[in-house]
C-alpha cells in the first residue's frame, strides 16, 4: 500500500502542528453556499488541505488537474473542489446536507487525515465516513464513491496506525465504494514533493496525487454524463 512508511517517520510531528487547525479556523475557511448551475455532471471533491491545495494556486491542486485531465480526454464532467483546511470527518459529515444539494455524480471523499493528526478515536472517525457514507446513499440518485485512504502519523504509535489505516478499506469494501489505499502514495516523505512544512504537497507533488487518484476514477466515468448541477465554490 505505501512504498516506504519509514519516510513518514520524520513528519510526524510537524504533522500535528501545521494540519491541524482550531474549530475555529474550520469555519473561517468554509466554502460559499452551493449555488445551482446549468452544467455537465459534477465530480465533488469532499476533504482537507490536501484537496484544498494548500500553499498552492487553486488549478494546482489535485482536483483541477483531474479536471484538466477530463477536458484532454473529452468527458462532460465538471470538477467542485470543496476541500477545507483543516476539517475532520465529524466536519465533513455536517457539511454533507449543504453540499448535496445540488446534484452530484460522483463524490471523491478524502476525510480523516486531520481526525488522526489529533489522535481521535478511531471508530469516532469511522462512524463519522460511514455516516457520510449513508447519507449519500439517501439522495435521489446516489453519486458513484471514491474513497481516498490515509495515514496516521507513525509518532502516535503502531497500533493506533493500523487501527487508522484499517477504517478506509473496511469501510470501502462494506460499502462497495472505489478506493484508493493511501493518497499520498509516492509523495509523502519526499522532500522535493512536498512543501517546506514536509507535508503538503508541491504542484509536482499534486501531480502525482492526481495520477493516483485518476486511476481509480477513471472506471467510474461515462461517456454521457450530462445534465448534472452541483455546488461552486
Amino acid at each position: 500500500m505505501i512504498a516506504n512508511r519509514s519516510q513518514l517517520s520524520f513528519v510526524g510531528i510537524a504533522l500535528l502542528a501545521t494540519m491541524a487547525c482550531t474549530p475555529r479556523q474550520e469555519a473561517r475557511h468554509e466554502a460559499p453556499a452551493p449555488t445551482a448551475r446549468p452544467s455537465t455532471a459534477a465530480i465533488l471533491f469532499v476533504g482537507t488541505s490536501l484537496t484544498a491545495g494548500y500553499g498552492l494556486q487553486p488549478e494546482q491542486a489535485f482536483p483541477a488537474r483531474i479536471g484538466a485531465r477530463l477536458d484532454e480526454e473529452g468527458l462532460p464532467y465538471r470538477v467542485v473542489n470543496a476541500g477545507v483546511s483543516g476539517e475532520t470527518s465529524a466536519g465533513a459529515l455536517r457539511r454533507m446536507d449543504w453540499l448535496l444539494r445540488q446534484p452530484v455524480a460522483i463524490l471523491v471523499l478524502e476525510t480523516g487525515a486531520n481526525d488522526g493528526l489529533r489522535g481521535q478515536d478511531v471508530e469516532a472517525t469511522r462512524a463519522n465516513i460511514q455516516a457520510i457514507l449513508d447519507r449519500v446513499r439517501r439522495e435521489p440518485s446516489p453519486p458513484k464513491v471514491l474513497l481516498l485512504g490515509m495515514e496516521a502519523p507513525p509518532n502516535l504509535g503502531a497500533d493506533y496506525a493500523r487501527r487508522f489505516r484499517g477504517i478506509f478499506a473496511d469501510l470501502a469494501r462494506q460499502n462497495q465504494a472505489a478506493f484508493v489505499p493511501f493518497l499520498l502514495d509516492g509523495v509523502a516523505g519526499f522532500a522535493n514533493l512536498n512543501q517546506t512544512d514536509g507535508i503538503h504537497p508541491t504542484a509536482e507533488g499534486h501531480e502525482r496525487v492526481a495520477q493516483t487518484v485518476w486511476k481509480a476514477l477513471r472506471p467510474l466515468l461515462t461517456p454521457a454524463a450530462t445534465g448534472s448541477t452541483s455546488v461552486d465554490r
